[in-house]
Formats: C-alpha cells, sequence, structure tokens
C-alpha cells in the first residue's frame, strides 16, 4: 500500500510541475530523484546491484540512475531521434519537405465538395506525416498548401484548423520519436513495428477520422452558422491571414528526399532484402548525404552546401535538449515508481483478473496516457514516462507487448490533438485568427472516434 501510495503522490506531483509549465524534463527527473532518495532510505537493500551499476554508495546509487539512463538513451534511441531531426531541419533548409507537401497537396484542387476535399485533406495529411513527423512543421506547411483551399470550397475557418491540427495526431512511421520508442520496448525495428503493428491499426483509424471529420465538421458548421455563432466571414479567407514560414521553394526532385529513409529501411528489412542490415541512423546519414551531392549537383555552390549541411547538426542539438532529454528524465522517473513497489502492485492485481485484467491493463494506460497528453499538450511527455511500464505490463496478463504498447502509443498522440494547450493547436489556430478552445471543439469528437477505432483495430489485427 506504501508503494501506490508513493506512486499516486509522485505521478500527481510531476502533473502538477507540468500544467503549471515548469520545464518537464527536469521535473520528471526531480521526482523520480525523490522517489528513489526516499526507498534508498528505508530500503535495507541497496537499490542498485552489480559492479557495472552499483556504486556501494545508497546517495552515488540515486544519481547513477541517470548516468545509466543515459548511458542507455544515447547509445541507441537518442542518436535515432537526433539523426531523424537533424535531417528534417536539413530538408526543411534546402526547401525539400516544402515541395513534397505542394506536389503532394496538388491534387485536391481539383476536389469542389467542401466536406470530401476536408476528410481527404485530412487522411493525406497523415500519410505525410509518416516523412515529416513534427507536428508543428506539419501544421504550418498544410495551413501553407491546404488551408486557403479549404477555406474556397466553403468549410469554415475552425472546420479546416481542426482538420489540420489532427493530421498528425497518430505519430505515424519510423521516424517518430514515439515509434521507435515503442519499436524499442518490443525488441523489433521501427520499420517492423510500423508496417506490422501501425499501418493496419492505422488505415482503420484514418478512414473513421476522415469520415468522422466529414459528417460532423458539415453538421456543426451548418448548425453555428444558422445559430449565428458563425458568420460567412468565418468561410472567408481572412485579409490578414499570413503564412511565416522559412522554407523556400525548391526543385520538385528535392520532394523525394523525405521518403527516400523510409524507402531504404523497407527495402533492407525483412519485408523485401535481410542480406544487409540497415539501421534507422545508418539510413538517415546515407539519405543525408545523398541529398547534400544532389543539393551540391544542383546549386553549383559548394560553400553554400556546406552551409546549408550545418543545419543537421544543429537539428540534433535542438532536439537533444526538447526530447532525449526528455526521454532520460523520463527514464529516471519510472525507476523512482519501479523503485516504490506500488507499480509492480498495480501489474499483480491487474494480472489476477482473469479473463479481463488484460482489457482493464490497457484501458488504464490509455487513460493515463490520454489525461497527461491532454494536460500537457505533448503525446512525447505522456508516452516517454509511462511507456516503459508497458513490457512488464503485457507480460504479467500474457499479451503479446504490441497489442499492449501500439494502441497506447496511438492514443498519446490522439490525445495531444484534442488539447488547447498543444504546440500544434496554438500555432495553426494563431495562423487562422481562432480561439484554440474553439478549434479543440471540433478536434475532440474525431479523436474520441479514433481512441476506440483504434483500441479495437489492435484486437483485430495484432
Amino acid at each position: 500500500m506504501f508503494g501506490i501510495i508513493c506512486v499516486l503522490i509522485g505521478v500527481i506531483f510531476v502533473g502538477y510541475l507540468i500544467v503549471k509549465r515548469y520545464y518537464a524534463p527536469w521535473s520528471l527527473f526531480l521526482v523520480g530523484i525523490i522517489l528513489l532518495a526516499v526507498m534508498a532510505t528505508i530500503s535495507p537493500e541497496p537499490l542498485l546491484h552489480g559492479a557495472k551499476s552499483a556504486t556501494k554508495s545508497a546517495f552515488f546509487d540515486v544519481i547513477q540512475y541517470f548516468t545509466n539512463q543515459s548511458k542507455s538513451i544515447l547509445v541507441g534511441l537518442g542518436l535515432n531521434i537526433m539523426i531523424i531531426s537533424g535531417f528534417a531541419d536539413y530538408l526543411d533548409k534546402i526547401g525539400a519537405t516544402r515541395s513534397m507537401v505542394e506536389i503532394a497537396a496538388k491534387p485536391l484542387s481539383y476536389v469542389k465538395s467542401p466536406y470530401l476535399l476536408l476528410a481527404l485533406a485530412y487522411a493525406l495529411g497523415q500519410l505525410i506525416n509518416v516523412f515529416i513527423p513534427s507536428a508543428v512543421g506539419l501544421g504550418v506547411l498544410m495551413m501553407l498548401m491546404v488551408y486557403p483551399l479549404l477555406i474556397s470550397v466553403g468549410c469554415s475557418n475552425v472546420a479546416a484548423v481542426a482538420c489540420i491540427i489532427t493530421m498528425s495526431a497518430l505519430d505515424l512511421g519510423p521516424a517518430s520519436a514515439n515509434s521507435i520508442l515503442t519499436a524499442k520496448l518490443a525488441s523489433i525495428s521501427p520499420m517492423e513495428y510500423f508496417v506490422d503493428g501501425q499501418i493496419p491499426v492505422a488505415i482503420v483509424t484514418v478512414i473513421a477520422v476522415a469520415a468522422t471529420h466529414f459528417f460532423y465538421q458539415k453538421f456543426m458548421d451548418k448548425r453555428d452558422l444558422a445559430s449565428g455563432k458563425l458568420t460567412t466571414k468565418d468561410f472567408e479567407l481572412h485579409s490578414e491571414f499570413e503564412v511565416k514560414d522559412e522554407r523556400k521553394s525548391a526543385p520538385k526532385i528535392y520532394s523525394l528526399f523525405p521518403v527516400l529513409p523510409i524507402v531504404l529501411l523497407f527495402i533492407f528489412s525483412k519485408f523485401v532484402y535481410s542480406g544487409y542490415r540497415v539501421e534507422l541512423a545508418t539510413a538517415m546519414m546515407t539519405c543525408t548525404l545523398f541529398s547534400f551531392l544532389v543539393d551540391c549537383l544542383y546549386t553549383r555552390d559548394f560553400r553554400k552546401s556546406c552551409e546549408n549541411i550545418k543545419s543537421f547538426f544543429s537539428g540534433m542539438g535542438r532536439v537533444f535538449a526538447s526530447t532525449v532529454s526528455l526521454i532520460i528524465c523520463a527514464g529516471v522517473f519510472a525507476d523512482g515508481l519501479k523503485a516504490t513497489g506500488g507499480i509492480t502492485t498495480i501489474i499483480n492485481a491487474a494480472a489476477s483478473m482473469e479473463g479481463t485484467g488484460g482489457m482493464i491493463m490497457l484501458l488504464v494506460m490509455c487513460g493515463i496516457m490520454i489525461l497527461a497528453s491532454f494536460v500537457t499538450g505533448s503525446g512525447n511527455a505522456a508516452f516517454f514516462a509511462f511507456s516503459s511500464l508497458l513490457p512488464t505490463a503485457a507480460k504479467s496478463v500474457g499479451w503479446d507487448i504490441l497489442v499492449m504498447a501500439c494502441p497506447v502509443q496511438l492514443v498519446a498522440g490522439i490525445a495531444r490533438s484534442m488539447s488547447p494547450i498543444a504546440g500544434v493547436t496554438i500555432s495553426v489556430a494563431k495562423i487562422a485568427n481562432v480561439s484554440p478552445f474553439a478549434a479543440v471543439a471540433r478536434t475532440i469528437p474525431p479523436m474520441i472516434v479514433g481512441t476506440m477505432v483504434s483500441i479495437a483495430a489492435s484486437f483485430v489485427f495484432l
């Protein structure tokens, strides 16, 4: 019972700090360290064992958890995420991402039915999210390319904004930080997780969300226009509408660059040819080098191309400060929760419920992710903080880890799309001059459908 109380206090305290906008990585780290210190004080046994882990000092053992997490994460998961971010920033710098979105969005201009266009735009955006894993970056690009189209055919500004906010909801693809972490938990490659885990579930979920957008946004636009909540001006592009986007235009051939890593990973995998072992970081670095060489040949300015590649390393540093540090500190927090013994007690209680224990465990984990993502506005913060519990939870109820982890990972991103303080919500709503609260009022119903469908589809396909 003492352990469960410690877990509840730790989770509530972390939630309070993050909601109050304290620096999330340090908040997780501090609470984790406090829990570890408490257990080191009252436990007769040392927290760490083994020559490579233990320090033989209770004080240094507590700090050693940070060192151990850093060593574990930086070598694999952290490096992958940093290289992905560097590659994404480099493609932004040379205009490749914008070029891809311009080409992908072009067919939408031929669709004249407002809400059919809206549904198709959502599906297209979710597909592009596989290659552009940044929710904010994708949102800004879609505001530039798709938002004017949606308004021009008769969608309201709030319906268009809601659609664009949800385009990154599922966090799909081997380049997503949450996907990489889930693949690591399942001891498979990110591409295997994408193909075997995410794609079957995502196809059904995307169709369900697109259909919900079609009917719900159409119904709400008609109702709000009749009630006076919306006016005809809300169906027009504002004269002050402007998307500040630093991505420059690039040759059409550059639009292939964001797709190359996915193609490379798919080819050199169990799905096509496994004779060569190509890791995620290796594939990303190979594609960075290829993109650099093509850019050199096209611009014929070696100095300028070398200047552009600086954005690759700047992106690596940026994501270390924002995401990798969050993963490390979330690991320390999870270690603190585990050290109390409360997590083991909860998991054992669920495992003892014959037949229903697995479902209850899944619903509890999804509930935690939804709440944490909603109040923090970050799917990463929520998933990183609690994902390490998933393998033990799945094993305790005899479930395959993918059946437990896939819906939880998807739900973390879905819940972010319902949060008025999420970065993508604030950015997109501000550009369109729409209230973030009005925007999420339109995203919540489609995302609730997405949550239910993704959980159900995981049972059917995984």
